[in-house]
C-alpha cells in the first residue's frame, strides 16, 4: 500500500508541473503578441516614411531629366533657328528631319555590318564550334568516328536543285536550274566561290547552256530555264543530261568543281520532275570504279537456247580525252578448258556516251549438261578507229565463278533454276585481265607474220620474172647469131 501511495503522489506532482509549464508558455505567447501589437504602428510609420522618401527621390530625378531635356531642346532650337528662318520652317521640323536621317544611317550601318559578318562566318560555323567542344570533352572513340565521317564526306561537292518538263506535242525538254547549296569554297581568302552552271546533253554536247554567274555565293539561286528543242521522246533513251558547276575566273578558264549526270532513260518524263541531287567530284582518272552493266539471262532446257540480253550500262569510265567513251559490249563463250566456242558477238557502238542503252539480245546453243561447264565472258570496250577497242571492264558468268566472281555464279544459277524466265541483274565491272592485251599482241604478231610471208612471196615472184626475162634474152641472142 505504501508503495502504491508513493507512485500516485509522484504522478500528481508530474501532472502539476506539466500544467504549470503549459500555463507559462501561454503567458509568454500572449506577452509576445502584446509587444508586437505595440511595436507595429511604429514599423508601419517607418515603412511609409521610406516609401515617401523614395517617391520624392524619383520625382526629383524625373524633374531633373525633364529640365535637362527642355534645356537641350531650347539649345538645339537656338542653333537651328537661323536656318529655320531662312527656309521659313519651324525649328522642330528641322530637328525631326535630322533625327530621321540619323535613324536611317544607323539602320543602314547595322544592315551592312550584319551582311558583312554573315559572309565572313559560313553557314553552320556555330554548329561546328559546338561539335569541336564536344570532341574536346568526349571520348577518343567518338573523335575517331567523326574523323571517318569527314573522310567519307570529302567527295561531297554540294547539292543541285533542278526541274524537268517534257512536252510531247512540241518535242521539247525544259530544264530549270533552280538553285545550288553547300558548294565548296574556291577562294580561300574569303571562303566563297563565284558559281555558274553549264547544262548540256551527252553525247552531242550541243546546245550547251550557261546560267548567270553569282558572285561570292555558296548557296546561289539561279531560277533559269533552258529548252532543248527537236528532241523526240525515242531519242531521250540515249541521252544523258549533265549539270556541270564551275567557278568563274576572269583571267583564265573556269574550273569545274562538281557535276551531276542524269541518264534520261532512268527518268519518267510523263510528268514534271523536281528534285535535289548531290554533286559528284570531277573524275580525274584516279577512280577505280569502272561502271555497271545490266544483263538478262534466259535459258530454255528443251531447245538448249541461252538468250543473253545486254540492256544498258551506267557511269562508265571515261576513256577519251574529251571526257567520254564510245562503248560496245563483246561476248565470248568458253568451255571448261578455256577454248572459245563459236564466234564472238558484239553490240552496236554508242558514241560519246557513259550511260549507253542497247537492249540487244544474243542466242547461244548450249546443252543442259554443258551449262555447268561453260563460262560466258562479257567485256565492255571503248571503240577506237585505229587498232582494236580498249577494254573498260569485264565480268564472267558461269557455274565455275563461285569463287572468282560470286555475282556471276548467282546470276547463272538463278537462270538455271528458273527456266524460260528472264533474270535481270546489275553487275559491277571488274578490271580487264591482261589476256586482252596478250590477244592483241598475238593478233599483231600474226598480222606481221602474214605481211612478211606476202613480202617473201612477192620477192620470189619478182626473182622468177627476172630469171625468165634473162632466159628469153639469151634465146633471142642465140637466134640472132644463127641468122
Amino acid at each position: 500500500m505504501a508503495v502504491r501511495l508513493r507512485i500516485l503522489f509522484i504522478l500528481l506532482v508530474v501532472f502539476h508541473l506539466s500544467a504549470a509549464a503549459a500555463g507559462s508558455d501561454r503567458s509568454l505567447r500572449s506577452r509576445y503578441r502584446r509587444d508586437a501589437e505595440e511595436e507595429a504602428p511604429g514599423v508601419e510609420e517607418e515603412k511609409e516614411e521610406k516609401e515617401g522618401d523614395e517617391d520624392k527621390k524619383d520625382e526629383s530625378i524625373m524633374d531633373k531629366t525633364k529640365h535637362k531635356i527642355e534645356d537641350f531642346e531650347h539649345k538645339a532650337e537656338d542653333i537651328v533657328k537661323p536656318v529655320a528662318d531662312k527656309i521659313h520652317v519651324k525649328p522642330w521640323m528641322i530637328l525631326a528631319a535630322i533625327a530621321a536621317v540619323v535613324v536611317v544611317l544607323l539602320a543602314v550601318g547595322g544592315w551592312c555590318a550584319y551582311r558583312f559578318l554573315k559572309k565572313k562566318r559560313p553557314k553552320g560555323a556555330d554548329e561546328n564550334l559546338e561539335d569541336d567542344e564536344k570532341d574536346l570533352v568526349g571520348n577518343e572513340e567518338e573523335q575517331a568516328e567523326e574523323v571517318e565521317e569527314v573522310k567519307k564526306n570529302e567527295d561531297f561537292k554540294g547539292k543541285i536543285h533542278y526541274k524537268l518538263e517534257y512536252d510531247f506535242t512540241t518535242q521539247e525538254l525544259k530544264v530549270t536550274v533552280i538553285e545550288c547549296s553547300d558548294l565548296p569554297p574556291t577562294d580561300w581568302s574569303t571562303g566563297l566561290t563565284d558559281p555558274f552552271v553549264k547544262v548540256y546533253l551527252l553525247p552531242d554536247k550541243k546546245p550547251k547552256y550557261e546560267t548567270k554567274v553569282h558572285r561570292k555565293n555558296l548557296n546561289p539561286k539561279f531560277d533559269q530555264t533552258f529548252i532543248f528543242k527537236n528532241l523526240p521522246y525515242v531519242d531521250t533513251f540515249d541521252k544523258t543530261l549533265v549539270f556541270a558547276v564551275y567557278d568563274y575566273d576572269r583571267f583564265s578558264s573556269s574550273d569545274q568543281t562538281g557535276e551531276f549526270q542524269l541518264p534520261l532513260n532512268q527518268v519518267d518524263l510523263a510528268g514534271p520532275v523536281q528534285e535535289w541531287k548531290d554533286l559528284a567530284p570531277v573524275d580525274d582518272g584516279s577512280n577505280q570504279y569502272l561502271g555497271d552493266l545490266c544483263l538478262s539471262l534466259r535459258y530454255v532446257p528443251t531447245s538448249g537456247k541461252l538468250t543473253v540480253a545486254v540492256l544498258e550500262a551506267r557511269k562508265l569510265k571515261k576513256m577519251d580525252i574529251t571526257g567520254a567513251s564510245d562503248p560496245y559490249v563483246k561476248l565470248k563463250l568458253f568451255d571448261s578448258k578455256g577454248k572459245r566456242i563459236g564466234k564472238k558477238k558484239k553490240t552496236s557502238v554508242k558514241s560519246c556516251n557513259l550511260n549507253p542503252y542497247w537492249n540487244e539480245s544474243f542466242v547461244f546453243i548450249i546443252d543442259e549438261m554443258d551449262m555447268k561447264r561453260v563460262t560466258l565472258d562479257i567485256t565492255v570496250c571503248d571503240y577506237d578507229l585505229i587498232g582494236g577497242g580498249d577494254p573498260i571492264g569485264k565480268i564472267k558468268l558461269g557455274w565455275s565463278q563461285n569463287k572468282e566472281y560470286k555475282p556471276g555464279f548467282k546470276h547463272w544459277k538463278e537462270a538455271l533454276e528458273n527456266p524460260r524466265r528472264p533474270i535481270i541483274k546489275w553487275h559491277v565491272l571488274q578490271d580487264p585481265e591482261p589476256e586482252e592485251d596478250e590477244d592483241k599482241d598475238k593478233d599483231k604478231k600474226d598480222k606481221d607474220k602474214k605481211k612478211d610471208k606476202d613480202k617473201d612471196k612477192k620477192d620470189k615472184d619478182k626473182k622468177d620474172e627476172k630469171k625468165d626475162e634473162k632466159k628469153d634474152e639469151k634465146k633471142d641472142e642465140k637466134k640472132e647469131e644463127k641468122k
